[in-house]
């Protein structure tokens, strides 16, 4: 670690702890060349989850992105906002939960779909409708044969 004050490259650690919540490690240094003491802090570097999408593309995890999906499906539905906070939440946790750095689109979809079915039919139809790419009323129809 280089020193803030003189820029020497060696010190000692005189004090360590755990700082919030366990997220971080707060060391307390003095320099070897000057005496002079700071602090640094040391975080575990999480990977971002990356979505892979049907064409192949990959991008970041978004919670909002998923968020808004959901909503949208359950628009003017009797379902409180606490009940959509709680199923983001567990897709979220579910996916994150998987200790892989990548998911594939078609996965997070299955698994809103499957809470939707429980929650409310007619946000899983809606949902269904645009991640399975309905193309007529046809393809409507076997999925609420199917339910």
């Amino acid at each position: 670690m280089k020193c803030p004050f003189c820029g020497h490259e060696e010190d000692k650690v005189v004090d360590s702890r755990s700082t919030r919540e366990g997220a971080a490690i707060r060391r307390r240094r003095e320099c070897i060349s000057c005496s002079q003491r700071f602090t640094t802090y040391e975080y575990v570097e999480d990977a971002p989850l990356m979505v892979v999408k049907r064409d192949g593309r990959s991008e970041s995890f978004d919670r909002a992105k998923l968020q808004r999906g959901v909503s949208t499906s359950l628009a003017k539905r009797p379902i409180s906002a606490p009940e959509i906070n709680r199923l983001v939440s567990e897709v979220d946790e579910q996916c994150h939960g998987l200790g892989r750095h990548e998911i594939k689109a078609l996965e997070i979809g299955e698994m809103v779909m499957s809470r939707l079915r429980e929650l409310d039919k007619v946000a899983y139809i809606r949902f269904a409708s645009v991640y399975r790419r309905f193309e007529d009323a046809g393809e409507f129809r076997k999925e609420l044969d199917r339910m």
